[in-house]
């Protein structure tokens, strides 16, 4: 397929491109050596994302992986366990990396539409010596495997007690936070103030080309700055990447609203050409159809310009962004649906 076939990708919210204005940013960008902390648009960035969500500092990263994967270095020890929903994306997608990196491994609780009830969390901690202690309680919001779930504030805050009252940290992999916080119609921080740690991913809603901000306390990222760095992710000039990240975080927010909203007609369109979605998990920008033979029907709509992703033999992944505009979303609908 030709680029200029092309109608829609909506394989991620990950392969958008810089805009002017990012584009522009990046090449007037003021840059210093990040590892040595001395890059002004890192540091400005950092400082702008801390104060956003509510915390004292803040670490800019290549990607969400290395930020929630630094934060798990932070709070546990090795043999513990992270409580996690089923279906996370710290265990799913990253590749075994709390088991590599921290010697670590996850304890599973189940999360109906990505959200797991504060009870369940507080009966999955271990103390036995018989069994692995806990050392970590993480979050996903939005919930990429369940749809794009968002958490509700008041489960945020039972969680948040559990945490408190068990006496353990409490970390967010908020990889598409702000589109909760849009969806909830929230400031930022009425979510990621509840945490300890919070991974903010600039990369995907919000549309920078590279790079997450792992958040939290001035001592702690002076220690994740050496786990950083452990991973490989001390990027130098990091300032031509941390500029277009500063477009997106102040300018991406506004787009959001509409995303979710392209995202709820397109789950429309399907559903009515005989599809099988979960309507109650459409909430923000993420649909998972059910498809027999999903590979197959995703090189179909490949060749026909509309590109999407086969999670499994019968589950297609659709992703909005904005770079899918209003004519965009009508083009796939016709090819999706014909």
């Amino acid at each position: 397929m030709t680029a200029s076939r092309l109608i829609a990708d909506l394989r991620s919210d990950t392969v958008t491109t810089p805009t002017p204005a990012m584009r522009e940013a990046m090449a007037q960008a003021r840059v210093g050596d990040d590892v040595y902390g001395e890059d002004p648009t890192v540091n400005e960035l950092q400082v702008e994302l801390a104060r956003l969500t509510g915390h004292e500092a803040g670490l800019f990263m290549p990607s969400g992986t290395m930020t929630n994967q630094v934060a798990i270095a932070l709070h546990t020890r090795r043999g513990e366990e992270v409580i996690c929903a089923e279906g996370s994306h710290i265990y799913e997608w990253e590749l075994g990396m709390m088991a590599a990196f921290s010697g670590v491994v996850p304890r599973f609780v189940p999360a109906p539409l990505g959200v797991p009830a504060p009870e369940d969390v507080r009966a999955a901690i271990r103390r036995s010596i018989h069994q692995s202690p806990s050392g970590l309680i993480s979050l996903e919001n939005t919930h990429n495997k369940a749809g794009g779930t968002v958490i509700p504030l008041a489960v945020l805050d039972g969680i948040r007690t559990v945490a408190t009252e068990e006496g353990l940290p409490l970390h967010l992999d908020g990889a598409r936070v702000l589109n909760a916080a849009v969806s909830l119609g929230v400031p930022l921080r009425d979510i990621t103030a509840r945490f300890d740690t919070v991974s903010v991913c600039l990369s995907k809603g919000l549309g920078a080309p590279v790079g997450s901000v792992l958040v939290g306390s001035a001592a702690q990222m002076r220690q994740a700055h050496r786990y950083r760095k452990m991973m490989g992710g001390g990027m130098r000039q990091a300032g031509v990447l941390a500029a277009a990240a500063l477009v997106a975080l102040r300018e991406g927010p506004a787009r959001l609203a509409e995303d979710h909203r392209r995202t709820r007609e397109l789950a429309g369109a399907l559903v009515n050409a005989g599809f099988d979605v979960n309507m109650a998990a459409v909430q923000t920008n993420i649909i998972y159809a059910t498809v027999p033979d999903a590979a197959a029907h995703a090189d179909r709509w490949a060749q026909q310009g509309v590109l999407c992703n086969a999670l499994g033999p019968d589950s297609v992944r659709f992703v909005l962004h904005h770079q899918i505009d209003d004519e965009a979303l009508a083009g796939a609908v016709r090819v999706l649906t014909a």
